[in-house]
Order: structure tokens, then sequence, then C-alpha cells
């Protein structure tokens, strides 16, 4: 490491008879900045996303080190950007900021994190503590603000405690996971710093359930005669995708995902049948009226995973954190690792084969494809169908690709199997139940920072104009993502809502004469740029455009879609849901 950074020992000396025992360290640093440095590169991270304040001290302390830097216009976009860093790597996302305005930006991102739990870790300067109180420029209580959104939050006004409360902050942004602060005061950031110790960088490993809960939960389980598998955003990166499998063969039981657990077991397994909830397609949707327990791996069962379940549907939910039990539902809960679970509950006795289950899931998933099909091949008055965009999508984009989501009326279309399928190769990153307007698109630069391969990121119109303020941020961090913008005029999904409520009114949320200004964006800052209009362009635009991606050149498709489009059972909206199917 090139820094100035000396290792001092912190006690007198060893004794003869503990001479080969190593002695504990601490290490100086010349600032706190370098410190934090440090610690992101212990921790396994290669790139940080942010936009620091007037004080130079953060690039100071990096500029050797071997951690990329992106800068970004807006500090939302950072952490957005590190959420997806996180969630398809599985290393810390780092944010750095500056103070004041630059933290109340980070809020957004930081509600996006925490709902998606994620481990990410938010590191902002600070008002010098002789300075709090004064008036100071940009000061501002920044601990409460931040308090409700993250798992740890503190403040820095000693050298001697940075050490210790960096640890503490990537400890919990691991263990929970989810978003953790550190406010480093300004005399601190740029001073002498001294950390007692070696950084505790190792992986934090969840603990195990209990036996009992295991054995009382496997018992519930052999007992079921139509069980479900649900597997959620908390089996990512635990390598319990082929373990899930093995368990739903064993049972004879379908296999369904909610948004953020999809990439975790194969959409090409026979008894794979799609999302849940709000993204589940008839006739497979009928399956969890049928259900007499659901399985629900790593999930907390929110509203959009249990939308349009009976009440009556029992569940075992197995996760790590106690304050993400659902208590609605009658069931149980095994706190622990979910791979621990899975196997203990393969080791035990988990019944019969349940066939009769197994013909009605074979029989219910081939007709949804025939569905699908009949739907795919309908002519779109207006615009060219999403179905035909993610079918073209799916021949010309590399297997291995990470498709990174939006949740607006159109590009909500890819949530829906079999309309889009993840290749066991590659996977997709979703917003978390806040979904945040743009998220999408600027976690999809975390995410092509964070991995070697093919990135695709599927907006509404709505949510990229959000995001363009980062085109420049895409440029300078040398990324190749190929960006799908579905054009229907703007917020379709406020604009369908009013056009139920309020038949014929004078207010507009899309408007399709206008334009979006993207090719003019796209020349000003050297990215690639196409208009799609008519299906029949949409092979060879889309095959160049991916070409242009794969030679690192981000790549913008703007495609003219019908504000009518949208997918199976989104076409009566009732607010922020559509009409219940139990209403």
């Amino acid at each position: 490491m090139s820094q100035d950074l000396t290792a001092v020992s912190t006690v007198e000396g060893p004794s003869p008879s503990v001479s080969s025992v190593p002695l504990p360290t601490a290490t100086r640093y010349p600032t706190g900045w370098a410190a934090v440095a440090d610690l992101v590169v212990a921790l396994g991270v290669d790139t940080i996303f942010g936009l620091p304040g007037d004080d130079m001290g953060p690039l100071a302390a990096l500029a050797t080190l071997p951690v990329r830097v992106v800068l970004c216009r807006d500090q939302r976009n950072a952490v957005f950007m590190a959420t997806g860093y996180a969630l398809s790597t599985g290393y810390p996302g780092v944010v750095i900021v500056g103070k004041g305005p630059a933290v109340t930006n980070t809020i957004t991102g930081l509600l996006e994190a925490d709902s998606a739990r994620v481990p990410l870790l938010l590191v902002a300067a600070g008002t010098a503590e002789a300075s709090v109180g004064t008036g100071a420029f940009q000061e501002v209580d920044q601990l409460t603000l931040v308090r409700p959104l993250t798992r740890y939050a503190a403040r820095v006004t000693e050298p001697s405690r940075l050490g210790a409360v960096l640890n503490k902050a990537a400890l919990i942004a691991r263990a929970v996971p989810g978003p953790v602060y550190v406010e480093i005061s300004e005399p601190v950031g740029l001073g002498p710093v001294t950390v007692a110790g070696p950084w505790r960088a190792a992986p934090v490993e969840p603990s195990p359930a209990s036996d009992e809960s295991i054995a009382t939960s496997g018992a519930l389980l052999a007992r079921a005669q139509r069980p479900v598998l649900l597997a959620g955003g908390g089996c990512r990166h635990r390598d319990v995708g082929r373990i899930i499998e093995q368990l739903a063969e064993a049972l004879g039981a379908p296999i369904f995902a909610t948004a953020s657990g999809r990439g975790v077991p194969s959409e090409e397994h026979d008894f794979f049948c799609g999302l849940a909830g709000l993204y589940s397609v008839p006739p497979m949707s009928e399956l969890w009226a049928e259900a007499d327990l659901v399985v629900a791996l790593g999930s907390r069962l929110e509203e959009t995973a249990t939308f349009g379940w009976p009440q009556s549907t029992r569940v075992i939910q197995v996760t790590l954190d106690a304050a993400d039990v659902a208590t609605e539902r009658e069931g149980s809960a095994v706190l622990g690792d979910v791979r621990a679970v899975l196997l203990g509950w393969l080791d035990a006795d988990t019944g019969p084969y349940r066939s009769a289950w197994v013909d009605r899931v074979r029989t219910t998933r081939a007709a949804a494809e025939r569905v699908a099909d009949g739907i795919r091949k309908r002519d779109r008055p207006n615009g060219v169908a999403v179905t035909a965009v993610l079918s073209v999508l799916d021949r010309v984009v590399p297997p291995d690709r990470i498709l990174v989501q939006e949740n607006g009326l159109q590009d909500m279309w890819s949530y829906f199997f079999p309309y889009w399928s993840s290749s066991s190769a590659g996977g997709s990153i979703v917003p978390s139940e806040q979904t945040s307007l743009g998220f999408g698109a600027a976690a999809a630069v975390g995410v092509a920072c964070g991995r070697k391969g093919p990135v695709v990121s599927i907006a509404g119109d709505g949510a990229f104009h959000l995001f363009r303020s980062e085109l420049p941020t895409v440029v300078e961090a040398g990324v190749g993502v190929l960006y799908v913008v579905l054009d229907n005029g703007g917020y379709g999904w406020l604009q369908k809502n009013l056009g139920s409520a309020v038949p014929g009114s004078r207010y507009r949320f899309t408007d399709t004469g206008r334009g979006t200004g993207n090719r003019g964006l796209a020349a000003a800052y050297g990215l690639g740029f196409a208009r799609i209009d008519d299906v029949d362009d949409l092979e060879p635009v889309l095959r160049e455009a991916w070409r242009e991606c794969a030679a690192g050149r981000t790549t913008i498709v703007e495609i003219g879609v019908d504000l009518d489009d949208t997918p199976p059972g989104i076409d009566k909206l009732a607010g922020d849901f559509p009409v219940s199917p139990h209403a």
C-alpha cells in the first residue's frame, strides 16, 4: 500500500515465553479519510460511488489505491448505484458524500437500500464539533435525518473512535444486512488517526437455526399435501438455488420467486412457475389458491409478494431477522440461515412424493405457456408490443445478462414469467418494495461496475428522465449498459389511474407529442442511440445496440409503446395495485 501508514505496537513487548504469538498492532493513518479508504480495500470492495464535499480528503486518500471512484452528479443516484453494486456482487456498497444537503439528497437512496436489505456503508462529512450550533456552513443534524433508514448511525468527533465505529458499521451492514451511516467531523477526516488492531473484514456468517425449529417446521412441511416454495431476496449470494430445486423435487412442489429473489432458483427448472403475488400470471396464479402451505425462504412477505393470496394460506417463513417475520397469517417462523434450514429439511422425512400436485403444476405451467403464446401474437395498434421487445432481447443479449428493472406500467412486463425468463447464467436486479423511480437506471451502472458480463436496463421514459443527469457519469465510469427505454409519453401508471378515476380529466401525466430529448443527450455525451417505432426494426437495431455495448459503449434504445399495452391483470388499476382478484 502506497499510503504513508505506520504500524506501531500497542504493547511494551513480548514475553520470551510467548514470542511466537503475533503482537496486536495499531495503524497510524495520515488522515481519517485514509483510514476509510483502507477499510474499503480490506472489505474487498473495488468501486466506490459518491460526490465528496468541498474538501478533497476522500479523493486524496483513494488516489493510489486499487479502487475505482465513480463520481456522480446526484447523491441519490450514488446510493442507487452502490445498491446495484451490492445486490450484484454480495459485497457492501460504499458511498462517500459531503455534508448538509449532500446527506439529505441520499435519503431516497437509503430508503431503497433499507427496504431491499442491502449491505451499504454511507460515509459523510460533518461539521466540526467546535462549530456545532453556531450556524456553520451546511450545518444540520444529519444523524436525526438518517437514523430511521439505517441499521446503525454514528458521528465521529474524536480520532481515537474512528476505527471502532468503522468496524462496527461494517459488521452491522453485512450481518443484518442493511445500510449504515458514519459521519466524520472535519478535523477527524483531515487529521491523523490511529486505528487499533486490524480491520474486522472477514465475512459475517448468519446464525444457524435451532435443531428444534428445523425439526418442527420440517414435520409441518411433511404433512402438507400441496406445498409451494417461494425464494426471496434473502437467498441471494447464499448458494441455495440448486438446494431449493432439490427440495422441490423431493416434495413434488412448485417453485416461485419474489421479484428480488429472481435468479436464485433456475427458471429453466420444470417446477418453476414464475413470480409470486402481483407478478403471478394466470393460470399459474391459481396454484396459490390451492396451496395448503407456503414455504417462504428469505422473504419478508411484502404486499407485492402476497397480493392475491387467500388470507387462510399457511406459511413457514425462514428469515434471519425476527423483525421481518410476518405474523398476519397462520404458520411458523424459523430464524436462521436459509441454507442450513434447507439442508436440515432435506436430511429429514419430507413425506411422500406429491405426484398429483406435480401433475397439476405441469398442466398449469403448460397452460400458462399457451396463454403467453397467444398474447405474444397479438397485434398492437399503436407502438411496438413490449412482449416482442422482451423476446428479441432474449435472443440478442447473451444468456449471462443481468436485467436491471424499474417498476412502471410497461416495463413491468419483464417481471412476468414466461414473457421474460432470467437465465440461470444471469439474473435480475429489481427495486425494493419502495420502487423508487429511477432506481433501476442508476443501479445498472453499479451492476456494470461490479461484474463482468452483459447489463441491460429496461425502464419507462419517466424513470429514465430522472436518471439522465448521470449520463456523463456513465461515460466517465467506462461501462457499457444497454438502456431500453419504453416511451409511452410520461408516467403511464398515473395516467391509467387518472383515466379510471377521473375520465376526461384536463390533467395529463403523458404526452407522446413532445419527444424525450434522449437523442440529443446521447449525441452530446458520445453515447449510442436508436429509436424504434416499427416492430420490424427491433431485431436489427437491438443487435447493433448490443454490439456497441459489448464494445464498452453505453447505448440507449428508445421504443415507442402503447399506453394500453399492460401485463396480465394490470389493466384495471386501483391506486397502488390492480383490482384485487378477491375483491
